[in-house]
């Protein structure tokens, strides 16, 4: 196993996937990387007010500033990628936007004219962020977008989370102790992180969590098998599988058919049986509402059933 090191940089940052750009780092399944990632806006600079804009990294931004590709030496089509959050650290200062946008949230609330950002300042030790109001959140550091290409060619944008890639899952039980599992779509796989959250509440309601710079150290591995189809990952919190649709009804039933799966094989029993169980011991939660299509996440806790 090798240890590497990459930070963002004109050279490792991009704003799309895509499996058209060469690497910017080789490892080899087992190796651990460090990886030094802006915000989603890819700010430079500190913000020094509300609605403050200091200079990005990529000019013209058409996406989440990420870092990538990250190739993985021998990885496969019909593999799955293991990528497993050993550390994530936030940067000392983040930011909140909300309203001013015409989304369909914001125009339910009425908030498509008026902003509320908040900065704050964010202590990873304590593990506390405050903002310029005097209020305090505690911290759950996680990257909002891990994702590989959702096809050999093209563009894609890095704002709707897909079936395909995953990409912008914005799951907040995504933090340090938790691996998160991606099909492998492109020869060696291909990894896009970024989007650093100091925390954020399920469904992200306003787009934005706090949005941060980030170090997170991952290990990334090969499996040729996985106990479920699709994106799903295990987490401190329990098992999650997930759906992606812009139909929520169809990204929830896309969670709970994997669960319900996951469960059946776990116990040996059939889907229906998997069914009942999931109904007294998995939660469905939205897992963001701002990005073009519903994400929703089902939770099995670890000790939720007992043999």
């Amino acid at each position: 196993m090798t240890a590497h090191r990459i930070d963002a940089s004109l050279d490792t940052a991009i704003d799309v996937f895509t499996a058209e750009r060469d690497p910017v780092l080789r490892v080899a399944p087992g190796d651990t990387v460090t990886i030094r990632t802006l915000s989603a806006a890819g700010y430079t600079e500190r913000q020094q007010h509300p609605g403050d804009h200091p200079p990005t990294l990529i000019d013209g931004r058409r996406g989440h500033c990420l870092v990538g590709p990250i190739a993985v030496e021998g990885a496969r089509p019909g593999q799955v990628l293991a990528v497993r959050f050993d550390d994530l650290v936030p940067d000392d200062w983040g930011y909140t936007g909300s309203g001013g946008v015409d989304t369909p949230v914001n125009r339910a609330l009425g908030l498509t004219q008026e902003r509320g950002p908040l900065l704050w300042d964010i202590d990873a030790g304590t593990g506390v962020a405050r903002n310029q109001l005097g209020l305090g959140v505690r911290t759950a550091p996680f990257l909002g977008v891990v994702g590989v290409p959702p096809e050999p060619t093209g563009e894609h944008s890095t704002i709707p989370p897909r079936p395909l890639g995953g990409g912008n899952i914005d799951c907040r039980e995504l933090v340090a102790g938790s691996t998160l599992f991606l099909p492998v779509t492109v020869p060696d796989a291909l990894l896009f992180v970024g989007d650093g959250h100091a925390a954020q509440g399920d469904g992200e309601v306003s787009g934005t969590a706090i949005e941060c710079g980030m170090t997170t150290t991952v290990t990334l591995s090969l499996l040729d098998e996985a106990p479920v189809d699709g994106i799903h990952a295990d987490t401190p919190a329990g098992r999650i599988t997930f759906g992606f649709d812009a139909d929520l009804n169809a990204a929830t039933t896309t969670a709970l058919d994997s669960m319900v799966d996951w469960i059946a094989g776990l116990h040996a029993i059939t889907r229906s049986e998997a069914l009942a169980m999931a109904s007294v011991a998995v939660s469905m939660r939205v897992t963001q509402v701002a990005n073009q299509t519903w994400g929703v996440h089902a939770l099995l806790p670890h000790d939720a059933i007992t043999a």
